[in-house]
């Protein structure tokens, strides 16, 4: 191969070399270009941030909300282990409320003190009035309840007639507070001036209890003065006359006790009271 042969080659090899030094002054400028945010990724690079932080804060707050529990109790579906739950919760914290009040007891009779003697005193004589004492002796007992499921289903006539409400129950304890009752319960439960009778769907209500029908109310107190005051009650000869009626047949029936007990009210003993709005 002569010498002249080598010079072609070096004379490609130069525009290939001027090209490649281009091409590494621009490589850094480029590599600036694509570092810079563009106006289409700025919002996810603060946006997301922001979603992940408010998610943080309410799955705090949910967690503070539910101590514990489940925040969506429309997933129960054993309503009757809900129900017994419930329940076995409520009797726990009226045994909680009856150690509270027994040890307030013994702390109160425990200060030696003229004035607290004497309050104590007073309230001694309340309690009984005010139903914080068991009463026994003979009474009368009436069982009100709704209308047998065939009639309800074959009767013409209005469907509140043919269910026991709240001032059915009320008038029956009326009555027997005229007649001299000395004690009055519900399904058991002790009557006192300040409990409400209220319906709560096709169940009555007592210290926020709901009681289904079946409702017996007893009343301890001389017989003959109840069952007078129970036949003269306007309101009550009404209900007896539906329950007489093979159409409606609400159940009433009365009874005359040699011995009931009415245990003593054991429910909560505070007061709330509706302010008038200042104008």
């Amino acid at each position: 191969m002569t010498p002249g042969s080598h010079a072609r080659p070096a004379e490609e090899e130069q525009p290939r070399l001027s090209s490649l030094r281009a091409l590494a002054r621009r490589a850094p400028l480029a590599r600036l270009r694509r570092s810079r945010p563009t106006r289409s990724t700025w919002p996810w690079r603060v946006g997301t941030p922001v979603v992940v932080l408010l998610c943080g804060g309410l799955f705090i707050v949910s967690a503070h909300n539910s101590h514990g529990t489940d925040l969506r109790p429309g997933r129960y579906t054993d309503l009757a282990s809900l129900v017994q739950g419930e329940s076995d919760q409520y009797d726990a914290l009226k045994q909680r409320v009856a150690q509270l009040n027994d040890d307030v007891q013994v702390l109160t009779n425990s200060v030696n003190d003229s004035d607290v003697r004497r309050f104590q005193r007073k309230i001694e004589k309340l309690k009984d009035p005010a139903g914080l004492v068991a009463h026994t002796g003979p009474g009368v007992t009436v069982t009100l309840a709704d209308a047998p499921a065939d009639v309800q289903n074959d009767s013409d006539v209005d469907p509140n007639r043919l269910v026991v409400h709240q001032q059915d129950i009320q008038a029956v304890v009326n009555a027997m507070w005229v007649g001299g009752a000395t004690a009055v319960t519900i399904n058991g439960q002790r009557i006192v001036s300040t409990t409400g009778i209220k319906c709560e769907g096709n169940a009555v209500q007592l210290q926020g209890v709901p009681y289904s029908q079946p409702y017996v109310i007893s009343a301890v107190g001389d017989q003959g003065s109840i069952l007078s005051a129970i036949d003269r009650d306007d309101y009550l000869g009404y209900y007896r006359a539906d329950a007489a009626n093979p159409l409606i047949q609400v159940g009433w029936d009365v009874q005359a006790e040699e011995s009931l007990t009415a245990p003593a009210y054991d429910g909560l003993l505070d007061l709330n009271y509706a302010k008038p709005l200042t104008s």
